[in-house]
């Protein structure tokens, strides 16, 4: 009797397994490189909290995608290029998508993914020229690249001096990193193509430390200065720049420099301090609503909660809608919800997040339109300029969506494109 008791238990025991293996097979994968640890949490917390919610809305509300739940596992990679190939090694098998959340982890794994048929979508940022998809087929940067970002600063800049800035010094405080190294060329042509003079003040990991950076430009008095930073090294320098009592008009961030987080700890020295964005601040949203009630009403936020509606909080929002989205286009594509990665990637190329979707999707007036097709990855290029309220705290969007210089964006993407093509053998489609 007991031998056949534990036979019946043996056997339960194996039929619940192999239903669980089923489940966990039948779900999508989509797995996260985090940084909720080190000098890069102040910005990947608040980050990586608006992904998560947004998956377990989607769970919630709608019982996952096209039936399929999203599977979501956190990999801690504290920002570390090597950590993240090992994340990305760990976590490759049946995966959707991954968001390196790195420029350095992504360039390490564009090689990797594309040998593996893996989609990676690096979204405003990474290797700027993967936005020819023609000799991209696996990697995405939509909607807006740093190239893009950058000629976009230098618009703004010209908008505010009559067009003409020769003769004008810009100075680029950037990370020393590929992520800070990325527009460095871009600025470098368009100084050639205006006339302005190029500052490049690099700033090493992690960031805190940057005295001899603002002494030089309290020393050159540079006319502008952008910034690519990320972590700590965004609210050094915001304090600096206001110690020394740079103009904080004349300050401008890319849309990675300019969260509640960058601004805050230099209090009222932050007033007036610019950045760029591509998507809006606040939780007024449709999504919002939506998550409020199945996640956060039921005591299942990511995290504390305390980021919601957050610049990155929302970014995280918006990163998660795209790559949701392509998996729901790769399921209309192929007739079926149990998708493959090839299929997922058929589904990214094929995004349309056109008002009309967006306001289905609960994220109206959010962020500009764009549509990825087999050429362009990069999405619609438009970014816009927002200013910091210290009294109100605050991000106020003071400028409409608008492109940078697509000529010269357009020249040095073929032109960097064309010769990784050639260095990896890789030959051009879409034709």
């Amino acid at each position: 009797m007991r031998i056949k008791q534990l036979l019946i238990g043996i056997t339960a025991s194996v039929i619940a397994i192999s239903s669980y293996v089923e489940i966990a097979v039948a779900d999508l994968k989509f797995p996260m490189l985090v940084y909720r640890t080190g000098a890069y949490a102040p910005n990947g917390i608040p980050n990586a909290d608006g992904f998560v919610d947004y998956y377990k809305m989607i769970n919630a509300r709608d019982g996952g995608i096209g039936g399929e739940k999203i599977f979501h596992p956190e990999c801690e990679t504290g920002y570390k290029t090597q950590v993240g190939v090992e994340c990305y090694e760990k976590n490759k098998k049946d995966a959707m998508v991954f968001q390196p959340m790195s420029t350095g982890i992504t360039y390490q794994l564009i090689p990797k993914a594309t040998a593996d048929g893996v989609t990676v979508y690096s979204t405003g940022y990474g290797r700027t020229s993967a936005a020819n998809g023609k000799v991209f087929k696996w990697i995405f940067n939509a909607p807006v690249t740093y190239w893009d970002g950058a000629s976009i600063a230098v618009r703004h800049i010209l908008k505010q001096n009559l067009g003409n800035i020769k003769g004008k010094k810009i100075a680029l405080v950037y990370h020393n990193s590929a992520y800070g190294k990325e527009p460095i060329r871009t600025l470098q042509t368009l100084s050639k193509k205006h006339g302005f003079k190029l500052m490049l003040l690099p700033v090493d990991h992690p960031g805190q430390e940057q005295k001899a950076t603002w002494l030089k430009i309290r020393k050159a008095r540079p006319d502008n200065v952008l910034m690519w930073g990320w972590g700590v090294m965004n609210q050094v320098a915001v304090k600096s720049a206001a110690s020394i009592k740079f103009p904080m008009d004349k300050f401008i961030g890319i849309w990675w420099s300019g969260s509640e987080n960058d601004v805050l700890p230099a209090g009222q020295g932050a007033h007036g301090y610019k950045s760029l964005t591509f998507n809006a601040p606040g939780d007024n949203y449709q999504v919002h609503k939506d998550i409020k009630k199945y996640v956060h009403d039921k005591g299942e936020a990511s995290g504390d909660g305390s980021h919601f509606g957050t610049v990155l909080y929302n970014r995280g929002l918006f990163q998660a809608m795209v790559q949701v989205e392509a998996a729901v286009v790769a399921q209309r594509i192929h007739g079926t919800s149990k998708i493959t990665p090839a299929m997922y990637r058929d589904g990214m190329e094929a995004v349309d997040l056109s008002a009309e979707r967006m306001e289905e999707l609960g994220f109206k007036d959010f962020a500009p339109a764009f549509k990825n097709t087999c050429e362009n990855h990069g999405g619609s290029g438009l970014a816009a300029v927002q200013q910091w309220d210290a009294k109100a705290k605050k991000w106020n969007m003071i400028t409409e969506y608008m492109y940078g210089d697509s000529d010269v964006v357009q020249k040095l993407i073929a032109e960097d494109s064309s010769k990784y093509a050639a260095e990896q053998k890789i030959a051009e489609r879409c034709n």
